[in-house]
């Protein structure tokens, strides 16, 4: 009797311990990214804005003039670097590139983070089957990314060899989805 009791305790603790945490909220199914919900019925910035690791995303987005962009119908599919991704850069990079006379730098790097259309993990994943292991898409910048399985994870490669691993998959928005990324990926 006491082990069926802590079957169901292990399945809570399996399930509350993962990255993508799945809710209900306002009858829609919601994933938790950066400690709030992401909900399909609302736009890429008006989700975005509530994750505290996206904070530098939404910054940047912001400096770049890209909101109304992206509050628009897309459909857009968005890799989105958390705060530790540009961590990474180099220190005084995220600085200098938010600075309003670097203002097309900015925003070149930003929208080689989106793709036009709406490609989830298992779009995405169709793709590198058909290209036998890997895909490569034209980003709304112009330039390539390259995309990869790894075992069960998702990766994408810029044009400059750099790779980031899908942390979080498949956040639908009213106008697209967001896979978020753990490097920020540079054109």
């Amino acid at each position: 009797m006491k082990r069926l009791m802590i079957l169901p305790i292990i399945a809570l603790t399996v399930f509350f311990n993962q990255p993508e945490v799945y809710a209900k909220g306002g009858g829609e199914k919601t994933v938790m990214v950066g400690g709030a919900a992401m909900y399909p019925s609302k736009n890429i910035v008006e989700n975005a804005i509530n994750s505290k690791e996206h904070t530098t995303l939404v910054a940047a987005v912001k400096a770049a003039g890209l909101v109304e962009t992206l509050q628009g119908d897309g459909p857009f599919t968005v890799f989105a670097p958390k705060n530790a991704a540009f961590d990474k850069l180099s220190e005084g990079t995220v600085g200098t590139l938010l600075k309003p006379e670097n203002k097309s730098q900015l925003t070149s790097v930003l929208t080689y983070h989106v793709v036009a259309g709406n490609f989830d993990s298992k779009s995405l994943m169709k793709e590198i089957k058909q290209g036998k292991g890997k895909a490569t898409m034209k980003t709304v910048q112009g330039g390539k990314l390259t995309f990869m399985m790894d075992g069960n994870d998702l990766w994408v490669m810029d044009g400059n060899g750099n790779k980031a691993k899908v942390t979080i998959k498949d956040v639908y928005q009213k106008n697209g989805v967001i896979h978020v990324i753990d490097t920020v990926l540079l054109p």
